[in-house]
């Protein structure tokens, strides 16, 4: 028997999707957890009410997470992600196979171990690289031990919206503690809303992340199920500006010598998504004074 699933994430708006199947569906002890066969978007996950992925379009973000900041470095030698339980972004980061080692650092074990069982076409098996670590606690207490410090080249806050445990992953305290736990050349990205819809996130996160890094910008990817059109990535460093680092003659050897198979990132989207329209600057909150 089918089900209907409604996300309503805003007032007076909200999507719904035809459930063909429940896959697993249970109350975990951080969130409540579905996952769920859909008619148009394949297999999807749902933490809290609140649409995390779908197989149809997971790429669109994940890829934009991770490639950007890796081909812009010139490789990197150790990442870490924090939430990310699903795999798809440590899927992405480790196509690079010159990458060493990826903490994955997800508080709740069971959005881990349901993804495995339940999501193999998003993570396509990347739980079995030995080049993953998965952490099931607190990604804020992680961030502050004596072996983070300076350590990454690439920090992925895969964070969902800030409700819940969450919450504390959208603070200056995070924010110091990702730029301590970040290498001197390394670049820090996180997911901060849909602009249009959430442009109070957007600006604050850009203002908390000026005051604790010295590099800070933006870029878009498109995720339809994410309602709003573009999602705006924002990135962080200590020095690396991130859409000058390389050439764009770098920049396509760097992809054609990786021989890694991407279906929304290439050379040219990379350039692209710097590319803010005017509503999108607007929204940028001036460091002047």
């Amino acid at each position: 028997m089918s089900r209907t699933i409604s996300e309503s994430l805003y007032d007076g708006y909200a999507q719904q999707f035809d459930a063909a199947a429940i896959v697993a569906e249970e109350k975990t002890g951080f969130q409540d957890l579905l996952i769920f066969d859909s008619k148009m978007h394949g297999r999807v996950l749902v933490l809290d009410g609140i649409i995390q992925l779908t197989e149809l379009d997971e790429f669109t973000y994940s890829e934009m997470l991770a490639h950007p900041p890796v081909f812009a470095l010139g490789g990197i030698g150790h990442a870490i992600i924090v939430g990310g339980g699903d795999g798809a972004v440590a899927e992405e980061i480790l196509k690079h196979p010159d990458v060493k080692s990826v903490d994955l650092v997800d508080i709740d074990g069971r959005v881990v171990e349901l993804s495995k069982q339940h999501l193999g076409g998003v993570h396509n098996g990347v739980f079995d690289d030995p080049r993953l670590s998965v952490h099931t606690v607190d990604a804020f207490e992680f961030l502050a031990s004596d072996k983070a410090q300076g350590r990454y080249d690439l920090i992925v806050a895969d964070r969902p919206d800030p409700v819940g445990p969450a919450e504390v992953l959208f603070g200056q305290s995070f924010y110091d503690r990702v730029r301590n736990a970040l290498s001197d050349r390394g670049v820090a990205v996180f997911q901060t809303g849909v602009p249009i819809y959430q442009p109070e996130e957007f600006t604050d996160a850009i203002a908390l992340l000026s005051k604790a890094f010295p590099k800070v910008g933006s870029y878009l990817t498109v995720t339809p199920t994410y309602i709003g059109g573009q999602m705006a990535l924002t990135w962080a460093s200590k020095g690396t500006d991130l859409p000058a680092a390389t050439t764009d003659d770098d920049l396509r050897k760097r992809f054609a010598a990786a021989r890694i198979e991407t279906r929304y990132y290439n050379p040219a989207t990379h350039r692209a998504a710097f590319a803010l329209p005017p509503f999108i600057e607007a929204l940028v909150p001036s460091t002047e004074g």
